[in-house]
C-alpha cells in the first residue's frame, strides 16, 4: 500500500495482523531493542517488534546486514550508515520504508485507521485554510475521513522534516493541500508548504514537501519523499 506512494528507489515492507489477533508470536528483537520496551505493555512490544522485523527485511532487500533499530532523539529511529528511512504502525498494520541516502534526502510515512479524529483534535492540528479545504473535499468525497488524512499527512511531513533539521515542527507550521486523483481506490497527492524556514539542501532552502496518500483496507496511508536539491 505505501510502496506505491514512494519512488521506486525506496524499499517498503508491510505487515498486517501485527496485534496478535491472528495468533502470531511476537517478532524477535535484539537485546538492546528488547531493553527499550521491557516495561511496555504486550501490545506495544508486539508493534515495536513487528515494525522492526519489517525494517530488517527492507535492509536485506537493500543488501545491508540486518541490525538493531534503536530510537534516537525524540524517538526518531537510528538507521545504519548510508540509509534513511521511516516506520509506522497502527492497529493491525505496520510498515517500514528504507532507501539509500544517495537516492533521497529524507522520507516520512504514516498509517492511521480510516476513522474520524476524536472530537476536538482537528482544530488543534489544522490551520483555518486547511479546515476550509477539508470541508470542500468532504462535500465532494464524503466517504473519505479527510480529518484523519490531514493528521496522517502532518505526521509524514514531520517524519521527513526532523532528520533534516533536528527540530520540532508544530502541526500549524505546515500548510497541507490535499488533492484527489481519479481511480477506483481513493488516492491522491499532498503538498506541504513549510511556514517556518525549511531545511537547506545543497545550498537551497526547501519551502515545500511533496507526497502522496491512499485509503485501503480500512487504513489511510501517507508518504513524503524529499529529493536532493
Amino acid at each position: 500500500m505505501i510502496e506505491e506512494l514512494l519512488p521506486r528507489s525506496v524499499v517498503v515492507v508491510e505487515a498486517y495482523d501485527v496485534d496478535g489477533s491472528d495468533g502470531s508470536e511476537e517478532a524477535a528483537l535484539y537485546p538492546e531493542e528488547a531493553a527499550v520496551v521491557a516495561q511496555a505493555v504486550a501490545k506495544r512490544r508486539r508493534e515495536f517488534a513487528a515494525v522492526r522485523a519489517c525494517a530488517r527485511r527492507a535492509m536485506d532487500k537493500l543488501g545491508v546486514p540486518p541490525q538493531p533499530v534503536l530510537p534516537g532523539e525524540r524517538g526518531a529511529p537510528r538507521w545504519p550508515a548510508g540509509l534513511i528511512g521511516s516506520m509506522t504502525h497502527c492497529d493491525g498494520y505496520c510498515a517500514a520504508a528504507l532507501v539509500r541516502a544517495a537516492d533521497l534526502a529524507s522520507l516520512g510515512i504514516d498509517a492511521e485507521p480510516h476513522q474520524p479524529l476524536p472530537d476536538g483534535v482537528l482544530p488543534v492540528v489544522s490551520l483555518p485554510a486547511e479546515a476550509e479545504r477539508l470541508r470542500r473535499l468532504a462535500a465532494e468525497r464524503p466517504e473519505i475521513h479527510w480529518d484523519r488524512l490531514l493528521f496522517s499527512a502532518k505526521e509524514s511531513v514531520y517524519k521527513a522534516w526532523f532528520p533534516l533539521t533536528g527540530q520540532w515542527l508544530e502541526f500549524t507550521e505546515a500548510d497541507i493541500d490535499l488533492a484527489v486523483e481519479p481511480g477506483e481506490r481513493p488516492h491522491g497527492t499532498l503538498r506541504a508548504e513549510l511556514l517556518v524556514p525549511g531545511p537547506v539542501l545543497d545550498g537551497r532552502r526547501v519551502r515545500f514537501f511533496e507526497g502522496r496518500w491512499t485509503v485501503d483496507k480500512g487504513i489511510v496511508a501517507t508518504a513524503v519523499a524529499v529529493p536532493h536539491a
